[in-house]
């Protein structure tokens, strides 16, 4: 979410009429994504879309695959006799109920908002809708591929991974019908074939989704209660759909849980408890630098980056502090110190390589700024944790968190 929002005043406070903030102190590789410029109505037979390559970094979001094998044996009923199938089933008839088949339904709004937008601010808005579109399809594609590899080995969990797919696939379409009112379009069976996908064995998976579906959680709900107290920043109406939206992200992240519970293995050894600081710790950072780079995007909606950040990241730390093992002491002034200092080293980063210099002196730039960026990464990581989790969730959670 990025660019420069112009003719819009930032506010460097939520007011009190935002979202009330529990913590008081904070109230890949290169590759390319084919877009297909569209144009407007007009008498002329239109001409084939034009495609148009977007830059990835670091930081874009990824597509991923998996051990398929292993995933068939950890969720075989014979193998594995930690499953909670009764567990299963209620989940899957939550997901059967659908609570938002006719959530997802345009208005005219849209094209008239795109169509006031104009300069840096339409520049912004088109690049999050092309992320947060990729990162949708991403979960789409993983989610089915378990769908159909699970049919046989787990009839029931196979079908909430389908029924997930359903929701990022709804998701995704949702977003690339906003890149239209722009007269874009991202061309998804190009980005199906054309990507590089990055490897996580199963518990990888779990981890890194379960968070990234509970702080999708967090940033949805954050925006939407923010802009419903201050409609003044409502500036295109797909932020109205975040309330029920963020409930699919909800109910993705519940289903992890319970996959993270059927396989204890993965939350009771001091193993676990350094892979789930390492997975906050990814996450986390990886939001907050991308979010800094696109300031200009919170403030054009009325938020502070810095505050809107560590609110969610707080938040999705309490959260996941109720199944992982071990999570990062993000309340402690450290943490967001360090991260403040990544961000600075970050921009430093991206000058370097941005800059007219040659290519290898570049790079002899570069080296003590990653240098740095590890030398904090490692720091935080090894800041005093806090002991978590819990293989017994309270029946009372899910009205908690909605």
């Amino acid at each position: 979410m990025a660019a420069e929002m112009a003719l819009v005043k930032p506010i460097s406070k939520f007011s009190s009429s935002s979202p009330k903030f529990s913590n008081p102190r904070y109230a890949k590789f290169t590759s390319s994504v084919k877009m297909s410029a569209t144009s407007p109505p007009t008498t002329k037979p239109r001409k084939k879309a034009a495609k148009t390559a977007i830059k990835e970094t670091l930081l874009t979001p990824r597509f991923y695959t998996t051990d398929f094998d292993e995933m068939e044996t950890l969720f075989n009923t014979e193998i594995n006799k930690n499953l909670n199938q009764s567990e299963f089933e209620a989940l899957l008839q939550e997901f059967k109920t659908d609570y938002n088949q006719t959530h997802f339904v345009r208005n005219k709004e849209f094209k008239e908002a795109a169509d006031k937008m104009q300069g840096p601010l339409r520049e912004i808005f088109v690049e999050f809708l092309e992320r947060s579109c990729t990162a949708e399809f991403s979960g789409f594609l993983l989610y089915k591929e378990l769908g159909r590899r699970l049919k046989k080995t787990n009839p029931v969990v196979a079908e909430i991974f389908s029924l997930m797919s359903r929701d990022e696939a709804r998701h995704a379409g949702f977003l690339n019908k906003g890149l239209s009112d722009f007269n874009l379009a991202l061309d998804l069976g190009f980005l199906t074939k054309a990507r590089k996908y990055t490897f996580f064995k199963p518990k990888f998976i779990f981890y890194a989704t379960y968070l990234s579906e509970k702080i999708g959680y967090w940033r949805y709900i954050t925006i939407y209660r923010h802009l419903k107290a201050n409609p003044e920043y409502q500036c295109y109406p797909i932020f109205k759909y975040f309330e029920n939206w963020c409930q699919d992200e909800n109910r993705h992240g519940d289903f992890f849980s319970a996959l993270l519970k059927a396989q204890p293995q993965f939350l009771n050894d001091w193993k676990a408890k350094l892979w789930s600081r390492f997975f906050c710790l990814s996450v986390y950072v990886t939001m907050y630098l991308n979010d800094c780079q696109r300031t200009a995007f919170y403030e054009g909606i009325g938020l502070n980056t810095k505050e809107f950040d560590m609110h969610v990241i707080i938040e999705t730390n309490r959260t996941t502090a109720r199944i992982f093992p071990a999570v990062l002491d993000v309340e402690n002034p450290e943490f967001k110190r360090r991260l403040d200092r990544m961000v600075e080293i970050n921009q430093n980063l991206i000058a370097a390589g941005e800059s007219q210099d040659i290519p290898l002196v570049k790079n002899l730039k570069r080296i003590p700024l990653i240098a740095a960026l590890g030398s904090e990464l490692l720091a935080m990581y090894l800041m005093p944790p806090i002991e978590s989790g819990s293989l017994d969730f309270a029946e009372f959670e899910p009205q908690v968190v909605y």
